[in-house]
């Protein structure tokens, strides 16, 4: 006796979420759908690192000492590991509204904006929100269908609202917001240490190396290290200055989107409301204070969509493979048929027993 049991297929969120973001391992990693620089950026940091342990690293363990392999040993796992945080996290999506929250919305846009008259251009849909007595607006999004939180912005490259929008970074493959920009930062800082480290001891060696066999002979016989220089002083500069524009930005509590449109230092010199007017408060803020959860819910489980064919239960089919289904439909047809001779045209049946009664009598 077999029984066969029938499994729902289940639908998780991030596989019905809007946007231009790809999700791997069941929605538990999300990053844009262009990640080509993503992978140069992983080719050039393994690349470099790999060819530093291979050869400089033991020649300088011995020559100078051993811990200069464990330091940078340390930084490269730091580095990689902010990395991917940065590039497989949740930026900081908002939700787009449901079809109901944006029929609302419209309502009361209509009921505060009124009727406007034919061939005029309506207002623009923005609210006024006050922020440490500093007037703040809030943009409608026409595309998430509504009105975007403080510092919010829509990436057009993964088309989110990301909150505390900062930017859209390719090396990382990922937007960087309120959900990932210590971590980016962080990336770039450590990223900075690494670079200045390999590129320094790169020297070193080269150094100690022209000192026994000469100059010319030592590049002759260390195409790799001339390599990593060469990436490392070109990577240096890049780097190292987006440190320090980044650390100017985490000082004053504002963002590259902020900075670019020059919200806080345009014509009208409005105060920035989010900085607390002291280096390391808003430092502490930005860089250590306490991380929202993601809005997402990406694994979370969607409701089984309504279909024309309603999938067949456990029991029925269970009971369709018992090998007793055939008896109990004779029964249900034998049964049936006294229901349909029970009907007044087909009373005759019931004369057949009178001629044999008039035959007993004539035999008598």
């Amino acid at each position: 006796m077999s029984v066969m049991v029938v499994r729902k297929k289940v639908t998780r969120k991030w596989e019905k979420l809007p946007g231009r973001n790809t999700f791997c391992c069941d929605g538990r990693v999300m990053m844009a759908r262009q990640k080509g620089i993503f992978y140069l950026t992983l080719f050039l940091i393994l690349g470099t690192c790999t060819l530093f342990f291979a050869f400089e690293c033991r020649y300088l363990a011995v020559q100078l000492s051993p811990a200069i392999p464990v330091f940078a040993a340390m930084l490269f796992l730091f580095s990689m590991a902010t990395l991917l945080r940065t590039s497989f996290s949740d930026p900081g999506v908002i939700p787009r509204a449901l079809p109901d929250e944006a029929a609302f919305i419209e309502m009361e846009i209509e009921a505060t904006n009124g009727a406007v008259p034919q061939g005029q251009r309506p207002p623009p849909r923005i609210k006024n929100f006050q922020i440490n007595n500093q007037i703040v607006k809030l943009k409608y999004c026409y595309t998430c269908k509504i009105f975007r939180p403080p510092r919010a912005s829509h990436c057009s490259i993964c088309d989110n609202c990301v909150e505390r929008f900062d930017h859209h970074c390719p090396w990382v493959g990922n937007c960087v917001g309120k959900r990932n920009y210590r971590y980016f930062y962080l990336f770039i800082l450590s990223l900075s240490l690494l670079t200045i480290y390999v590129f320094a001891f790169n020297i070193v060696y080269v150094a100690l190396k022209s000192l026994k066999i000469g100059f010319l002979e030592t590049l002759k016989e260390t195409p790799g290290t001339v390599l990593e220089v060469l990436i490392c002083f070109f990577t240096l500069w890049s780097v190292v200055g987006l440190t320090g524009f980044h650390t100017f930005l985490v000082a004053l509590n504002q963002t590259t989107n902020e900075d670019i449109k020059g919200s806080w230092t345009g014509k009208n010199r409005v105060q920035n409301p989010y900085s607390h007017g002291n280096i390391v408060k808003n430092c502490c803020e930005v860089l250590c204070g306490p991380l929202p959860p993601s809005v997402l819910d990406r694994r979370g489980i969607l409701p089984l969509e309504e279909s024309g064919s309603r999938p067949p239960s456990t029991q029925e089919a269970s009971t369709s493979l018992l090998p007793q289904s055939p008896a109990p439909t004779e029964h249900l047809s034998a049964n049936e048929m006294p229901e349909d001779t029970s009907t007044p045209e087909e009373m005759p049946p019931p004369e057949p027993p009178e001629p044999p009664q008039e035959v007993t009598e004539a035999e008598k």
